[in-house]
């Protein structure tokens, strides 16, 4: 009887050990959730001034941690920006510079190539668990995000936009689709339960949101409430705003996951979109959202397409409630990720992507970076022509290169960008084209035919 025992104790022993084991190594490295929204602007949210939308939970996560009030997305259209963030490149230099589906200008591919080494390949490495949900628009089948580093994939597909709609049943990939349920709660839901299954172990999250994307559908409770909310004169979407409502109730759901596990304190977590708000159509201003201050939106080189929300939210490193001002860019999560998590730095991989851990620590540490660029040389459906931009310090060019025209725009005291400075600052002009040239040189941009 006293063998039985003594293996008894012996098992427990070792399944007690074997959870303190996991419980470590989870503890020593912070677990990585990635929260994208999709076409939102970088005024929708409360906590960056607009005064209809109400975002609670987003509003406690700046509170709680750095709101960017500079940040940029390396496209001003879906795909690209995402692929910039798997791979820390621009999407000029590996060709993916339109989104997947779209036709027309420069030459562009139609996938994520394989041959990259995802970043959520190299936090597999390190031992993390890899999870993406919801949307991923980054290739077919054989490009989806199980082969390229993702553990699970639920709902990734090459779709851009919820085939069907966001309510249950639609033609997403799906099972046991409640009808009526809406999508991006179900998506939460996912999340939520993938949290908790990888708990003890370190954790790279990837949950990508369709919202605020085309169609324009939201929950009927909450489509009420801003019909109800909205005052004479105003012009507000109520349906709009139900999807920015329900997006930051989803992230409030997984900031409470966060809290009920334990695992707030050692989680970074990063709320980003991929472009700026969805604010034309075929060059006309729609009813959707507005991006003012901003210029234009989606589809555009302007501060509209490029300017986007970021909140990063990390215990005991990020301080709380701090805004800053310093200009980061999408490709910037890659490295920033694997020199939080101590991995070692992929620079042949994540080429175009700095550390910005300096400045999660201290929004007003030097970055030694003064330059960013964009290179868009395609037409879009919401009006904008194929361009590129670059943005030194306080000064932006922009380029269309259909005409060759150069505007130049000084952000420091016209966000708007209303006032073009390029005949009045002519030498600012041509040093500023010239760089823009030589980048799209050394990272073989592809140009529209004729250019």
């Amino acid at each position: 009887m006293r063998k039985p025992l003594l293996l008894l104790a012996i098992s427990a022993f070792l399944l007690i050990a074997g959870r303190a084991v996991a419980d470590e190594l989870a503890g020593s490295r912070p677990n990585v959730i990635l929260i994208m929204a999709d076409d939102l602007g970088w005024v929708d949210l409360a906590c960056y001034g607009h005064e209809f939308h109400e975002t609670p939970h987003l509003d406690r996560l700046a509170a709680e941690g750095m709101r960017f009030t500079d940040a940029y997305t390396a496209s001003c259209v879906c795909s690209p920006t995402r692929s910039s963030i798997m791979t820390g490149k621009y999407p000029a230099r590996n060709d993916l510079t339109i989104w997947l589906g779209g036709r027309g200008g420069a030459p562009a591919v139609d996938h994520m190539a394989l041959e990259e080494v995802t970043l959520a390949e190299a936090l597999k490495e390190r031992g993390y668990a890899t999870c993406h949900v919801g949307k991923w628009h980054l290739g077919g089948p054989p490009y989806y995000p199980q082969h390229q580093g993702f553990d699970v994939n639920i709902a990734g597909t090459s779709a851009g936009s919820p085939a069907g709609g966001y309510f249950l049943p639609n033609k997403m990939v799906l099972e046991d689709m409640k009808p009526g349920t809406y999508l991006t709660d179900r998506l939460t839901d996912e999340c939520l339960k993938l949290i908790e299954a990888n708990r003890r172990r370190p954790l790279f999250m990837y949950m990508a949101y369709h919202t605020v994307h085309t169609p324009i559908q939201g929950r009927r409770d909450l489509v009420e409430h801003y019909r109800k909310k909205l005052k004479p004169g105003q012009t507000y979407n109520p349906t709009y705003a139900a999807m920015v409502h329900c997006l930051d109730l989803s992230v409030g759901r997984i900031l409470g996951k966060l809290d009920e596990l334990g695992l707030a304190q050692n989680t970074l977590v990063i709320f980003f979109s991929d472009n700026g708000g969805f604010a034309y159509s075929g060059g006309k201003k729609n009813n959707v959202t507005s991006n003012k201050p901003l210029r234009r939106g989606k589809g555009y080189c302007y501060e509209g397409g490029h300017r986007v929300p970021l909140i990063v939210r990390l215990p005991g490193t990020v301080p709380k409630g701090t805004v800053c001002r310093t200009p980061v860019i999408s490709t910037d999560f890659y490295p920033t990720i694997l020199d939080l998590v101590g991995a070692e730095p992929k620079p042949g991989q994540h080429a175009d992507g700095l550390s910005i851990l300096s400045l999660l620590k201290d929004p007003g540490a030097p970055l030694g970076r003064t330059t960013l660029y964009w290179h868009y040389p395609h037409n879009s459906p919401q009006g904008g022509t194929p361009s590129g931009a670059i943005r030194q310090g306080d000064l932006k060019l922009i380029e269309f290169f259909n005409d060759g025209r150069l505007e130049l725009y000084n952000l420091a005291d016209d966000l708007g960008e209303q006032h073009d400075l390029s005949a009045k600052m002519p030498e600012e002009t041509r040093e500023l084209h010239d760089e823009l040239t030589a980048w799209r040189t050394s990272v073989d941009a592809k140009m529209p035919p004729g250019k």
